[in-house]
């Protein structure tokens, strides 16, 4: 099997609560999300999204990513996408870094490998734990009194895990985790989310004046250090985010104790095939994981659900369902949430079959 042809669309993610904000004072109100298609000479073709958080959240953004896939297209032509590793290899060759723009041809790759195998992705990536996958809702940055409002409006929707976020000012920081808080009733998760927006002064005031609080405080600072810092100053349970970005790292902070639970976002690594090897070594290593990506639409979700699904339940701190955030389906057969769960599709590779309508007129097509 050989790829033939690789298609590049570009889709507008139009929020449904019309915008998303998050630290210091950055939002988006549409996200601009990438899709890959990978044709092969077998008649399959597998589908692959990555939609950065904006240009102001990782080293990545859309532009970028459509730029770069652009430059490693060319090389994988003639490849089989079957071999995962090669197909790794032969992108690392053509271009250096970038691994969000990777991750898209990378997941397609990996929906080739399923459909030919006539395998789900939660099979191939080691099999499906528990009937369904419990998902987060991000509670977006308002007032305190707003977010804490937010809670019963998705814990309606069957969510019981909350990420309210903050990265703000402290003393409405402050004020946010303790509304929120008030909120939530015993047996649900609050993690309040800085995304990197506290200065250390500020984090330590935070993480004091919430002591008693029973709350999940996540990547309070920028730099690793100075979130090590906050760490060792609070019995909170901590989850690093933004600074696990590879597997040299995740050592690092395990070495360290700078945590006790991981966000893995799937494009911030590079694909399936990075993040399942950041997977596999939290089991080994007994590290929670929420498991998700920056953004995305039905394809990332898809990926998410089967990367969480194959994931043993006890480390599964939490995950995310991006296309109920937004307005616009581009593929049938994506988990869709019930009662705060979603489950992954038991269809080969990723389950789903994009709307091609909804994708449009490619941007990008390189081929044999």
């Amino acid at each position: 099997m050989q790829i033939r042809e690789i298609r590049v669309y570009q889709v507008d993610l139009p929020l449904r609560e019309g915008r998303y904000s998050w630290a210091q004072g950055k939002s988006v109100e549409v996200f601009d999300s990438t899709v890959v298609a990978i044709e092969t000479d077998a008649d399959l073709t597998g589908y692959g999204e990555v939609c950065p958080l904006g240009p102001v959240y990782l080293p990545s953004f859309a532009a970028g990513a459509r730029t770069a896939i652009a430059e490693i297209a060319p090389h994988l032509i003639g490849l089989d996408p079957r071999e995962t590793d090669k197909i790794y290899q032969a992108m690392d060759g053509a271009l250096k870094g970038h691994p969000y723009a990777k991750s898209p041809l990378d997941v397609a790759c990996w929906d080739i490998l399923g459909q030919a195998a006539g395998l789900p992705l939660t099979t191939l990536l080691g099999g499906r734990f528990g009937e369904s996958v419990a998902l987060y809702r991000a509670i977006s940055q308002e007032s305190p009194e707003r977010m804490a409002e937010r809670v019963d409006h998705y814990r309606a929707e069957g969510y019981t895990k909350f990420q309210l976020k903050v990265g703000g000012e402290a003393d409405t920081d402050i004020a946010r985790v303790r509304a929120v808080a008030a909120a939530t009733k015993p047996g649900e998760l609050l993690v309040a989310d800085a995304n990197t927006g506290w200065l250390m002064k500020d984090a330590a005031r935070v993480v004091r004046a919430v002591n008693d609080l029973d709350v999940v405080i996540e990547q309070p600072c920028a730099g690793y250090q100075e979130c090590l810092s906050i760490r060792r100053r609070t019995s909170h349970p901590f989850v690093l985010d933004e600074n696990i970005d590879g597997l040299e790292m995740l050592l690092r902070a395990w070495s360290d104790g700078a945590m006790d639970a991981i966000n893995l976002k799937i494009s911030k690594v590079g694909g399936l095939t990075k993040a399942r090897q950041l997977r596999d070594l939290c089991v080994s290593l007994g590290i929670a994981m929420t498991i998700e990506d920056t953004w995305g639409g039905d394809i990332v979700t898809a990926a998410i659900a089967h990367l969480a699904h194959s994931t043993p339940e006890a480390l599964r701190l939490s995950a995310t369902d991006f296309n109920s955030y937004v307005t616009r389906r581009i593929a049938e057969g994506a988990p869709q949430r019930k009662d705060g769960t979603m489950q992954a599709s038991s269809a080969p590779g990723l389950g789903i079959t994009p709307d091609l309508e909804a994708l449009g007129t490619p941007v990008l097509t390189v081929r044999n």
